[in-house]
């Protein structure tokens, strides 16, 4: 029997960074009281007319050029009829025949170590719409309550073809995707606020025959869940096939506590919602000027800082790969090897990927939280590479900064006494001193057991408390022992 062949695309519902809606002047704040935030054209009252937001249309414009696709210079609005509570108009206005971006690639790293790989995932298509309402069934006496503050937020709804053969690719496509928006500044990425929303479109074929009918999994708001709701639904369906049962178009919701999707309803295609030109807004005409104008205010993207952390850093992929992965760390990154010196890039990228991280992890803290700003990481990795500190000592210095036991590396080691010790007289003394004292495993080392010379030189940087140079170690130690 031959195996099947997973297929998966994602539409992404990204909330821009406006301070008001796509059509009204009403804000987009998180965390209101319900319906604080809705005024007349949110709530369709009669006579209200919508007025497109321009930083909404800036935004899209930012993501169409970020990943190399085409800005459409005319675009249409439509109504999108479907009828529920939450969407007071009884429409949406989205775009549908002419989105503003068409095209565009985004590239994804997919595992790590030996199993990792690079691969492209093309996009179809952005369009701008607003959002609906939200429907509150909880603590309402049995009853369902409709907060509109949502009602208009304005959305990039970002559909990916269906390039995925994996849950993992599909994790580390949205990944991807969510570092940049938050990278060039049109979203701010908040999972938990419902900024970025994933809808999963999954499938299964045999390899080589068309594309088998897919289901479509609603509103996955975590890279975990979106893991979980793909996985569960592919053995789904591969059991709905295996036992003879076709499968039905459908939207589908994700349940995290039992870990299984549940059919919601069977999925409209683009004719059940009857979409027609809004007569109340006209094209949306872009510019060539405008177009300029937003592109000469792009930061360096990801792709290109990668390889010019390659170039510049001599850094590994992997390495420029892990520190563009966001632009916070990328700026912080830098930021540390202008303190420390370029000779230093990878002792640099060392203390970031590993330690820092490792810290901020444990403490579920983001990179810009870090009570070790880049000018201390920069100082810290300077006093190692001339010698001031050891790796070691290095550590506790990063301990006591974190823990804000001082602001400066230098009065740190100054005021806890930790400056490496590199004079080879006092590091000789030392060793004559261990060695007196531990003849046995002097004789032993002589005999030829390496493991004892080991155990020497841990003797040595215990009578140093830690404070001696580990190489100016062990070339004396292992002098005076020959």
């Amino acid at each position: 029997m031959n195996s099947w062949e997973i297929i998966i695309g994602i539409e992404t519902h990204v909330q821009l960074a406006t301070v008001s809606k796509i059509f009204s002047g009403a804000p987009t704040m998180f965390g209101a009281e319900p319906n604080t935030q809705a005024c007349a054209v949110d709530l369709a009252l009669p006579g209200v007319l919508p007025v497109l937001n321009k930083k909404a249309v800036e935004c899209a414009i930012r993501f169409g050029l970020a990943i190399g696709a085409d800005v459409a210079r005319r675009s249409v609005f439509a109504r999108k009829n479907y009828f529920y509570p939450d969407l007071p108009k009884g429409y949406q206005i989205s775009q549908f025949e002419l989105p503003v971006v068409s095209g565009g690639q985004l590239a994804i790293a997919v595992g790590q170590g030996d199993q990792a790989y690079e691969k492209t995932v093309r996009l179809t298509r952005a369009h701008l719409e607003e959002d609906a309402g939200k429907s509150l069934h909880e603590d309402f006496h049995g009853k369902s309550g409709i907060d509109l503050n949502r009602a208009g937020t304005p959305l990039l709804e970002i559909v990916s073809e269906p390039d995925m053969r994996s849950s993992d690719e599909a994790v580390a496509y949205a990944k991807a995707l969510h570092a940049l928006v938050r990278w060039i500044g049109i979203c701010d990425g908040n999972m938990q606020e419902g900024s970025f929303r994933c809808d999963a479109n999954v499938s299964m074929r045999r390899p080589g025959q068309p594309l088998g009918t897919r289901r479509e999994i609603k509103n996955l708001n975590s890279f975990r869940f979106l893991k979980e709701a793909i996985d569960y639904e592919v053995r789904w369906q591969i059991n709905e096939l295996e036992e003879g049962r076709p499968i039905v178009q459908a939207t589908v919701l994700f349940d995290p506590g039992s870990g299984v999707t549940r059919t919601m309803r069977t999925k409209e295609d683009a004719h059940d919602y009857r979409y027609f030109p809004d007569p109340d807004l006209l094209p949306l005409v872009i510019g060539e000027d405008w177009i300029a104008q937003v592109q000469a205010a792009l930061p360096e993207l990801p792709g290109a800082k990668k390889a010019r952390f390659m170039s510049e850093y001599g850094l590994s992929a992997y390495d420029a790969a892990t520190l563009t992965a966001g632009l916070e760390m990328a700026d912080f990154y830098e930021a540390v090897v202008a303190v420390a010196g370029k000779a230093q890039a990878k002792p640099c990228a060392n203390w970031v990927m590993v330690d820092l991280a490792a810290r901020l992890n444990k403490e579920d803290r983001e990179i810009g939280a870090s009570p070790v700003n880049p000018a201390q990481l920069g100082s810290l990795v300077a006093r190692i590479a001339d010698q001031t500190l050891s790796n070691n000592i290095a550590k506790k210095v990063f301990e006591a900064l974190w823990n804000g036991e001082g602001t400066s590396v230098d009065d740190i080691i100054e005021v806890q006494g930790l400056k490496q010790i590199t004079d080879s007289g006092a590091i000789e003394a030392l060793i004559d001193a261990v060695l007196a004292a531990n003849v046995a495993m002097v004789s032993e080392f002589k005999a030829g057991k390496e493991k004892a010379f080991n155990a020497l030189v841990g003797q040595v940087m215990k009578a140093a408390k830690g404070k001696a140079n580990p190489q100016q170690v062990n070339e004396l130690l292992r002098q005076k022992l020959q």
